[in-house]
């Protein structure tokens, strides 16, 4: 039967035929790389003449489970101080966000505070945040100020990181289309009910993605403020690799932080692929 001949049922038969062998096709061969790279790197490492020494020092099961309680306790520091830092730099980072997208000349000065606040939070790398603000505050020896370590190295995080978010939710404010907001107040609603029900809306629901890297970055940046002394994860592990010279705790720390990055990773990443998805269904539709 000539293709001019086959009905339009058999004709996606065929075509989904041909996908079908396509991807069992690209799956094998997948397969079939992944197990050459992977064990050949496994087989490089594992014979290679150090190996049994790094297997001691890195990959101790007795130091392993010797330690393991003791870190994963300083983890829950490290997850009760990001879910408080996260949810303070939300705030905080939109409303640099909203200071800055502001017009009003009245205004001005705040959007040059702001601007030099995001500057100057972004260029400084974290951990030296963390000792200026970790060490620094407690010396001014001024009543009222907090002298806890964990308070003041979230507050460090907490200010980084509203810069960088901050500059994720403007980048989300500037992408709604002028349109939206004379269409919101063609209708009867101010300039505050149009940013609060038509632009905010759009704004956020575009920025997620960028917005949960972030947090990931932030997640794993809270072991900074080991610096000040706190026994959170990684400071845990240190104590116990300097105890006995041998590292495992260490790759026990790194464990814990890979259970909760990588999955927050892989659901950004989905979330990316069903934006993708929707863009593309509206572009077949328009």
């Amino acid at each position: 039967m000539s293709a001019i001949d086959q009905s339009p049922s058999d004709r996606r038969a065929v075509r989904a035929a041909a996908r079908r062998r396509r991807e069992r096709r690209g799956f094998l061969i997948a397969a079939g790389s992944s197990v050459v790279v992977i064990g050949g790197l496994a087989l490089l490492i594992l014979t290679s003449p150090g190996w049994p020494d790094v297997r001691e020092t890195f990959f101790s099961w007795e130091a392993f489970r010797t330690s393991f309680p003791d870190v994963l306790r300083g983890f829950w520091l490290d997850v009760k101080l990001f879910l408080i830092v996260e949810a303070i730099v939300l705030v905080l980072g939109l409303a640099i966000a909203l200071g800055r997208t502001t017009r009003s000349p009245a205004l001005f000065p705040v959007r040059l505070l702001l601007s030099v606040y995001t500057d100057v939070m972004r260029g400084v790398p974290t951990i030296l945040l963390v000792y200026l603000i970790g060490f620094g505050i407690p010396a001014l020896a001024l009543d009222g100020l907090p002298s806890d370590p964990v308070v003041l190295g979230g507050a460090a995080l907490a200010l980084a990181y509203s810069a960088y978010v901050a500059e994720v939710y403007r980048a989300g404010l500037e992408s709604v289309h002028p349109s939206q907001r004379a269409a919101a107040l063609a209708v009867g609603l101010n300039r505050v009910q149009s940013l609060r029900f038509v632009i905010l809306p759009q704004a956020v629901r575009r920025v997620v993605p960028p917005l949960l890297n972030d947090f990931i970055s932030l997640q794993k940046d809270v072991a900074l403020i080991s610096v000040l002394g706190p026994l959170e994860a990684f400071r845990v592990a240190q104590i116990e690799a300097s105890s006995n010279f041998n590292y495992t705790p260490l790759i026990a720390a790194a464990m814990l932080y890979i259970c909760v990055t990588v999955p927050l990773a892989r659901f950004v990443d989905r979330m990316q692929a069903r934006r993708r998805k929707a863009q593309s269904a509206e572009a077949v539709t328009a």
